[in-house]
């Protein structure tokens, strides 16, 4: 069947647009972010702020924070096209590695930095737990310590768990 309802295109567009954002934002990308990025990779063709502007019906300072951001994260490049004075942007095309190297990487540090933290707490629970001479306070504090081993634990266990995740494969 042949149709000439130039709508249906676009409805298919904006609801492709819509469900792969969906699935960029449990990599934990923005709403707008992933919205930009599958602009971006559904045009497959470099764009500049302004087209991204008019794409998405954002401001251009918006699409500028976007672009850094997914800049950041290994997502889009910045690419040159001669005689072209604009800053241009495209989608990086492995969406599995991009995603899941940037991905691996935002649990392993948030891991490290929960279990460095963690750490600091256990060293001043432990340096201040002789200053307790009521017996109660002194058992809530052990268990307190406990637990948080248990915590530095679970944190080393997801860093470990995502340095065997390989995301060139």
């Amino acid at each position: 069947m042949v149709t000439n309802d130039p709508h249906i295109l676009e409805t298919i567009h904006t609801k492709v647009t819509h469900e792969f954002s969906k699935t960029l934002e449990m990599f934990g990308l923005s709403p707008q972010d992933a919205r930009l990025f599958v602009t971006l990779y559904l045009h497959q063709t470099p764009m500049t702020l302004d087209e991204m502007s008019e794409a998405l019906g954002k401001s251009k300072t918006a699409m500028s924070n976007g672009v850094r951001a997914l800049l950041d994260q290994g997502l889009v490049e910045r690419v040159w096209k001669k005689g072209f004075r604009k800053d241009l942007y495209q989608a990086n095309e492995n969406l599995y590695r991009n995603f899941m190297s940037s991905y691996i990487k935002k649990w392993q540090e948030a891991a490290i930095e929960q279990k460095n933290s963690l750490n600091v707490m256990e060293e001043e629970l432990k340096s201040r737990i002789q200053d307790y001479s009521d017996q109660e306070k002194m058992q809530l504090a052990d268990d307190l310590y406990h637990r948080i081993e248990d915590m530095i634990s679970f944190h080393e266990w997801i860093a470990q768990a995502f340095d065997g995740i390989d995301p060139e494969r």
